[in-house]
């Protein structure tokens, strides 16, 4: 075991303190080179990338460089750069911290920034109930007193509206004052160095955007594509021996998992072009606790995402391998939110790969462990039961049922599961919807609606051992679903791959009367 491990100081979990992590000898990825480039190329910038993602850590960064701190940076990428180490003024605030679901939440936060540096620079409060005043004055006097430019750090910008789908007044409200408050790097420009802002989302309704038009979106350019995030090279070279330890408890080779670490935390892609990143969190609570599997959950997600899927009655399966144009993907409003914009800058979809002729992005889950957090939060919506206290849904008895290879026991499951769907009158794409989601929670590679020579198959399920080819009918017949997959030979791709196949056709027959699920299995040896 590694001596920094014995010591607790390997791997900067929850930290988001550059000079903690320097200080005290936690594991640091060098960013800096992308720190010292921002810096000198820009004035004012906004990054979007989703939570968990290292923003923070790299506002904090930006923070030491400013305060001349250049002893922390020893060793590292900047330190050998042509950079101006002379000290400015730093306004750092963190908006991820603070309760917004009420009236004047916003408010109190952004006083309570303000008085904190006030106090600091020694500047008397003005207009006291007139934040965005109190701001101008407050860059303007600290200007005066130190005679030197001020740089200002926004952290989480977007916290004060993500959560307020269903207030729509409220996310007004504070829009209107995010609006006015942020004016202020416009306004005071001649007593700015430098300004950025982070977020997940860029709300394009905001109108923060359209005023600042001197505000420059880095979020998808090629050349910053890795300033947060970590590729893989940087995991290998700078985490070698956490990698080792974890592969020897797995009782596999180092190469091994890495493997298995790029299938649950890799696939990041931002830009057109450039290397895929691994969530850094991820990895690192991986290595920590020497166990791969899904800390998303952990990160907290927009719940009204799920929420918005589920209403306007977007198929989940449709989403992996949908198309958008570069428009599309930045602009994000609440009353026309496009949803498959806010997934790929909240981290649900990644970019797949880019159309240069027709200008257009494809889009994927970048990695099982979003896959997982993605149907863990949508499927309470169809089948509120799968989070009955009593357990009388197992998901692990679906993984073990198509791990096993035995669809029987997994479609008897099914036939249950589906008993508890409220309401009625459902469409096919409700029920293919509901296997979907279960079949990524089992960690299986679920596809749907795959092109083959003859067609698309609804779905199939892939696991190390079996494959599941599904037909899906509903109120129609089964021999029609069975006569389907072998018209159409969906599984011939697999005629030469060495697990076994299944086919499984399945009708879902529903009215006032009877709702219940019928299916046939017919195995397929090579």
């Amino acid at each position: 075991m590694a001596e920094q491990t014995i010591e607790g100081r390997i791997y900067p979990i929850g930290i988001q303190s550059f000079s903690e992590i320097i200080e005290k000898g936690y594991r640091y990825v060098d960013k800096t080179f992308f720190v010292a480039k921002l810096v000198k190329e820009s004035k004012y910038v906004f990054l979007s990338r989703p939570r968990r993602f290292g923003k923070s850590l790299l506002l904090s960064t930006i923070q030491a460089y400013f305060e001349g701190r250049r002893e922390l940076f020893k060793g590292l990428a900047i330190d050998c750069l042509d950079m101006d180490w002379t000290p400015m003024p730093v306004l750092h605030l963190n908006l991820n911290s603070g309760m917004y679901k009420q009236p004047g939440g916003l408010e109190r936060r952004l006083r309570s920034f303000i008085s904190r540096y006030e106090r600091l620079y020694g500047i008397e409060p003005q207009m006291e109930d007139d934040v965005v005043l109190r701001f101008e004055a407050l860059i303007g006097g600290i200007y005066d007193k130190t005679e030197k430019r001020v740089v200002i750090l926004v952290d989480e910008y977007d916290k004060p509206l993500l959560e307020l789908d269903d207030n729509p007044q409220l996310f007004e409200d504070n829009q209107a004052l995010l609006k006015e408050f942020f004016s202020n790097l416009k306004s005071m420009d001649d007593c700015i160095e430098f300004g950025m802002l982070t977020g997940v989302a860029r709300f394009s309704k905001v109108s923060i955007f359209s005023d600042l038009n001197n505000l420059d979106d880095i979020s998808m350019y090629e050349q910053f594509q890795e300033i947060c995030g970590w590729t893989e090279d940087e995991l290998t070279s700078n985490f070698r021996d956490g990698i080792e330890e974890l592969a020897s408890k797995r009782n596999e080779t180092p190469e091994q998992t890495v493997k298995e670490l790029r299938n649950y935390y890799d696939g990041y892609l931002f830009s057109e072009g450039g290397n895929r990143l691994y969530n850094p969190y991820s990895v690192m609570k991986a290595l920590h606790s020497q166990t791969i599997k899904p800390y998303w959950f952990e990160s907290g997600t927009p719940t009204f995402l799920a929420n918005r899927i589920k209403k306007e009655g977007i198929e989940p399966e449709s989403l992996n391998g949908v198309t958008q144009s570069y428009s599309e993907l930045i602009a994000v409003g609440l009353g026309t939110v496009n949803v498959i914009a806010l997934m790929f800058q909240t981290g649900y979809l990644t970019i797949d790969s880019y159309d240069a002729r027709r200008q257009l992005y494809t889009l994927r889950f970048p990695n099982r462990e979003v896959e997982a957090a993605f149907a863990q939060n949508l499927l309470p919506l169809y089948v509120p039961s799968i989070n009955d206290i009593n357990g009388r849904f197992n998901l692990t008895s679906f993984k073990d049922d198509l791990y096993h290879g035995d669809p029987d026991a997994f479609m008897e499951r099914l036939k249950a599961f589906f008993k508890d769907l409220p309401g009625e009158d459902h469409k096919e794409s409700t029920y293919r919807a509901i296997t979907y989601l279960l079949c990524l929670l089992s960690g299986t590679d679920a596809i749907s609606e795959r092109h083959s020579y003859k067609g698309r198959s609804d779905l199939e399920v892939l696991t190390p051992d079996y494959v599941y080819v599904f037909e899906f009918k509903y109120n129609k017949s089964l021999a029609e679903a069975i006569e389907q997959l072998y018209e159409r030979d969906y599984a011939g791709r697999y005629d030469k791959d060495k697990r076994k196949v299944f086919l499984i056709g399945a009708n879902f027959i529903e009215n006032k009367d009877v709702r219940r699920l019928e299916y046939q299995i017919v195995g397929r040896d090579h």
